[in-house]
């Protein structure tokens, strides 16, 4: 170890011991690492970030980072909530938990703090979120959720290996046909979003990392 080293070493101890935690490279100001300055936004767009800071308090970083360009924010807050809001044969809590399996394959920061707030929200369980970061295997679920997020993972490991005994087990499982369409999009769009995400190094809201503890 180099004496340049050793002196940050003793810093940081020193912090501990005076009682200021050391920060984590997590946590930073700006909502990613490209520099791109917001667009004045659309009355509709001003509404809703608006309602997001009156529902939850702030406004998620994934909204500021594309709020560079309201096209491109409009699009993604219209196909989000149609994909998780919207009604679907699934309920919105196994839409969140396909967002944390997805991610948490896909290893985005992102995304895994985000939904993984919501599963605890949803849920009322502050251990199935992490669970299902994790290792969802090790969750105690239904055979419903098994084949749900068993569908999920194989979509973004290898979606090319999918064929029909795999959407046959689905609709073992209590799946119907619309019900599967809603499984693969949700999948779907949340292996397009890590990887944006992780694209511009996109990083989570602090207050996610406390909610619902």
């Amino acid at each position: 170890m180099t004496k340049t080293q050793v002196r940050e070493v003793g810093l940081s101890e020193n912090k501990v011991r005076n009682g200021e935690k050391p920060r984590s490279q997590a946590s930073r100001d700006a909502p990613m690492d490209l520099d791109l300055p917001p667009a004045p936004p659309t009355p509709e767009m001003a509404a809703y970030l608006d309602k997001c800071r009156e529902k939850i308090g702030f406004v998620p970083n994934v909204l500021a980072a594309y709020a560079h360009d309201m096209a491109k924010l409009e699009a993604f807050v219209a196909f989000y909530n149609d994909l998780m809001l919207a009604p679907s044969p699934l309920g919105k809590l196994e839409r969140e938990m396909i967002a944390v399996v997805v991610s948490a394959e896909n290893r985005c920061f992102y995304c895994v703090a985000a939904h993984g707030a919501a599963v605890r929200q949803l849920s009322g369980d502050p251990i199935l979120g992490e669970l299902l970061a994790t290792n969802w295997r090790a969750a105690d679920l239904s055979p419903r959720h098994r084949a749900m997020l068993g569908f999920a993972e194989t979509m973004t490991r290898a979606s090319h290996t999918i064929e029909a005994a795999d959407r046959q087990a689905l609709r073992d499982a209590g799946f119907d046909d619309r019900g599967i369409w809603d499984i693969a999009a949700v999948a779907s769009f949340f292996n397009m979003s890590n990887r944006m995400a992780s694209a511009v190094d996109m990083r989570p809201n602090d207050a996610y990392h406390a909610q619902a503890r």
